[in-house]
């Protein structure tokens, strides 16, 4: 409840604030400019509180979606951190290229922040077991084969 007062208080001075430094030309239009007379919605826009309150509102919103995409960006980080994945510099050096150079590397930060590389260990070992353990079996298949040949 508190952060509510808060954000209101902030944002009445700032919309003050903004009403103060700004001004709203064109409140001089004639009645017949307008179809069906003067709208009533017309002295609301031509309010520079009501002006400097949207104004905020604008920036707070353009600001709270910059947090979420920062947040979005950093999310490979998170979860290197979270899992204390030992490739977590390597993660947060590729965050920062594909902030800075090419959105690419940050897939790539993406890729290896969420890879379980203990199971593709586990899968490389497993197969190389299998291949030499079948090389063997060969071998001997062979050496059976030579021998009853012989």
């Amino acid at each position: 409840m508190a952060k509510v007062v808060i954000f209101l208080v902030v944002a009445v001075v700032a919309a003050k604030t903004f009403a103060i430094l700004g001004a709203i030309h064109g409140k001089d239009l004639p009645e017949s400019y307008f179809s069906g007379g003067y709208p009533t919605i017309l002295a609301l826009l031509d309010s520079e509180v009501f002006m400097g309150l949207i104004f905020f509102i604008t920036l707070s919103v353009f600001a709270y979606v910059g947090y979420l995409l920062w947040e979005l960006h950093e999310v490979a980080v998170h979860k290197a951190e979270a899992s204390s994945s030992p490739q977590m510099q390597l993660i947060f050096a590729l965050s920062l290229c594909g902030l800075f150079i090419h959105k690419a590397w940050w897939v790539l930060a993406i890729i290896i922040a969420f890879t379980s590389w203990e199971a593709i260990g586990n899968s490389i070992s497993n197969m190389i077991h299998k291949g030499i353990t079948k090389e063997q079996k060969d071998k001997e298949k062979e050496n059976k084969a030579a021998g009853e040949n012989a």
